[in-house]
């Protein structure tokens, strides 16, 4: 009764002290260029990752990933102790039990009080709301953070296997070539033998043989560099995996487009983090504002005494003590900077959400450019790698009628190789734009399979 009077002028001054969070305008432009972009949107988040990587090898791999990587796993540590620590912060919203012993145990040396103590703050002024919303809000941050790492590792596994295929296209055609020239090189030299060429010739031949053999060691060297990353990726040795499909026979299962709103970008991992991360920055500001104000309490003891310990219930007892305890009247300065220090980690956290978004906005323009790059140079790799095969069979029924020599049919078929090269670089860059593309578009990890 004593502190009733107190209550009345509480419940006028109580309100919470967290901002009414309002979402920052995003900074980057409604759309994309109607030129480059699509005109029919897939939501890439609704799009499960096995939905859109149909090679069983690949399906295969990127499981294997998930499982092992050892960044996911770092990742899932951290949005666990995230969950954790808001568990921590939301035990605050509810009242404190203890098991003690009674406050007057010296005044009665004879006699048990075992009590029960409760504590409990009433939160006027949405200190422990705030505390708890900031946790939360950094768990669910943690949680997109995770999302984010899967997501990338998702196309990162794709890269490195098509990277696999495209050195393995490479080193077939390399080997092929090599046998070639060795065959070539064996005829320039019956050739010098019978005086019909000379070792100008003959050592042409020999130096292009040899530097296709170095070519396949390097083109050897980078499969090798590509396996060691995907196994890295993977967590673990690549093993009992299904057959897969050639360079030529990859195809993704949705052919996604940014379509022409930028709205999109909302749904990557990434953005939707950046945007819990100023939730919680924003819950911050409410909780230094509330250290403005008294902090009130109520503790209560309840529980009954006796005899001894082993006696017969003979009486009970209960306190109920509320508690104010006010801000300090002079502290320096602290409370204020603390205010000051929540606003300026806010408006970091506007900035960051800001960046984030016209990152997503430029790298969702760059696989749209480059989409649009690419198939123009499919179609002029096709048409090159058509006019060399046509070049070399001209160049060989030359040759055969004397009208050339030998090593001009060598240069034609140095030509198609370096045109089958392009052509496997370009589909393995249209591949790795299409992943790309899933990735910024902020693929589904969680959706329907």
């Amino acid at each position: 009764m004593r502190f009733a009077f107190l209550f009345p002028v509480l419940l006028l001054m109580a309100c919470s002290q967290v901002p009414v969070y309002q979402r920052p305008e995003s900074p980057a432009p409604a759309r994309w260029d109607a030129n480059l972009s699509g005109d029919v949107p897939l939501q890439a988040s609704k799009i499960h990752w096995r939905h859109f990587f149909t090679d069983p090898r690949l399906q295969a791999l990127i499981a294997t990933a998930l499982e092992n990587n050892r960044d996911v796993q770092i990742s899932v540590g951290r949005m666990r102790e995230a969950r954790a620590r808001f568990a921590m912060a939301n035990a605050d919203k509810y009242p404190q039990v203890t098991l003690g012993p009674g406050p007057d145990t010296a005044l009665l040396p004879n006699v048990a009080w075992p009590f029960a103590n409760i504590s409990y703050e009433l939160d006027f002024w949405g200190r422990v709301e705030g505390m708890t919303e900031s946790a939360r809000m950094a768990y669910l941050a943690s949680d997109e953070a995770r999302r984010t790492v899967q997501l990338s590792l998702v196309a990162d596994v794709a890269g490195a296997y098509f990277e696999i295929l495209q050195a393995g296209e490479l080193i077939q055609l390399m080997t092929s070539t090599v046998t070639l020239r060795e065959s070539s090189l064996t005829m320039l030299g019956k050739s010098r033998e019978l005086g019909a060429s000379y070792d100008y010739e003959y050592l042409q031949g020999q130096g292009i043989l040899e530097s296709t053999r170095a070519s396949l060691a390097v083109q050897e060297h980078q499969k090798a560099l590509a396996m060691h990353r995907l196994e890295f990726l993977l967590g673990k040795a690549m093993q009992d995996v299904p057959p897969g499909r050639t360079l030529n026979e990859q195809f993704m299962g949705a052919d996604l487009a940014a379509g022409l709103s930028s709205e999109v970008l909302l749904l990557r991992p990434d953005v939707i983090g950046a945007e819990q991360r100023l939730r919680a920055a924003n819950a911050d500001i409410g909780v230094a504002r509330a250290a403005y104000f008294p902090k009130v309490a109520l503790t209560a003891s309840l529980g009954s005494l006796g005899a001894g310990l082993a006696s017969v219930l003979n009486g009970s007892s209960s306190f109920l003590n509320p508690a104010v305890m006010l801000p300090a009247l002079f502290d320096g300065g602290r409370l204020a900077a603390g205010i000051d220090v929540a606003e300026a980690r806010k408006a970091v956290a506007v900035a960051d959400y800001e960046k984030t978004i016209l990152q997503a906005f430029r790298e969702v323009a760059d696989q749209i450019s480059a989409r649009a790059s690419l198939f123009r140079q499919a179609k002029a790799m096709e048409s090159n790698a058509r006019a060399q095969e046509e070049r070399l069979r001209i160049a060989q029924a030359r040759f055969n009628l004397g009208a050339i020599g030998y090593l001009e049919v060598i240069d034609a078929q140095r030509e198609v190789l370096a045109a089958q090269q392009s052509g496997a670089a370009v589909r393995r860059a249209q591949l790795d734009a299409a992943v790309q593309m899933y990735k910024v578009l902020g693929g589904g990890l969680d959706a329907q399979e």
